[in-house]
């Protein structure tokens, strides 16, 4: 990595292994099997069966066991970020949004279930992450109610950067992109590293560091996302390739093109990279999820 940061890419199958688990058990309760809402029920379980790279919760994890938290007991938190960014891939999938009808290789949820249901999911999904965090009695309150106010303070600043994503400013540049991304995509990115550190009442240093390093990364995911829309195909990316441009959507290739935004992408690296370097406790599980969202291919 170029680097002092020691990486450890078994972890993130480790730490996915954990949340896959916890989604089908935690979140299987919690869903319910009352008869009469067996469709519905089907119909919550099916973006998240769908799976994904689940970066949010396993960041969370990361940063619990980096600086030597409970793992297993934050899996609900995880779990409750996953649901939240999942919610918001359900809503952003829909006709009034990006009208989109592949995500993570299969048919969108409203195009699966309908419109009228996949709303209703969304709905249904972002009640259930607070309830699975408010329920987490081996959690202590105090730290419960962190959580919750990190993810609903995460949440809120999403649905913002989706605002400026639908209603972009006049004349967009770089600075502008960062500011709409770090809100759309790197909230719910940070809340991941965010949640962890109140899980484990992380002390002023670690805290700034920590989540210095979350912002960057948030940023840079976004990049490297909008690259690959340009340059990837549907089959590998799981969703449809070219929507930004299809779209009209301010993306930093539609802004400022295809070389500068891998320039923008490769910069936003080696500030990540030197801001792992200064971590405090063992981030190599971080160190190996930073290399993930840079050098993905989907």
């Amino acid at each position: 990595m170029g680097n002092s940061t020691s990486s450890d890419p078994a972890a993130i199958a480790r730490l996915g292994a954990l949340v896959e688990t916890a989604l089908q058990t935690d979140v299987g309760r919690a869903i319910g099997t009352d008869a009469d809402l067996a469709p519905f029920a089907a119909a919550l379980r099916y973006p998240i069966a769908a799976g994904g790279k689940r970066l949010r919760p396993i960041l969370l994890l990361a940063t619990v066991e980096a600086l030597g938290g409970d793992v297993e007991a934050a899996l609900p938190s995880a779990c409750a970020l996953e649901l939240i960014h999942t919610f918001s891939l359900v809503h952003d999938d829909l006709p009034a949004l990006d009208d989109d009808s592949l995500r993570r290789g299969l048919p969108t949820t409203h195009i699966e279930f309908g419109e009228d249901v996949a709303i209703l999911v969304g709905d249904g999904l972002f009640a259930l992450a607070f309830r699975l965090i408010a329920e987490a009695a081996e959690t202590p309150a105090e730290a419960r109610l962190a959580v919750m106010s990190e993810l609903a303070y995460a949440t809120d600043g999403m649905v913002r950067g989706q605002y400026l994503d639908l209603r972009p400013v006049a004349n967009p540049d770089e600075a502008s992109l960062r500011r709409m991304c770090g809100l759309k995509t790197g909230c719910l990115i940070e809340a991941g590293v965010r949640m962890g550190l109140a899980l484990v009442s992380a002390d002023t240093q670690a805290t700034t560091s920590y989540t210095a390093l979350a912002a960057e990364l948030g940023v840079g995911f976004q990049i490297v996302d909008d690259v690959l829309d340009a340059t990837s195909t549907t089959d590998t990316l799981g969703k449809t390739a070219g929507a930004d441009v299809a779209n009209e959507r301010n993306t930093f290739v539609t802004v400022l093109g295809l070389d500068e935004a891998q320039a923008a992408a490769e910069r936003s690296w080696q500030t990540t990279e030197r801001l792992l370097a200064a971590l405090p406790g063992h981030p190599a599980a971080l160190a190996a999820i930073a290399e993930l969202v840079y050098h993905r291919d989907r």
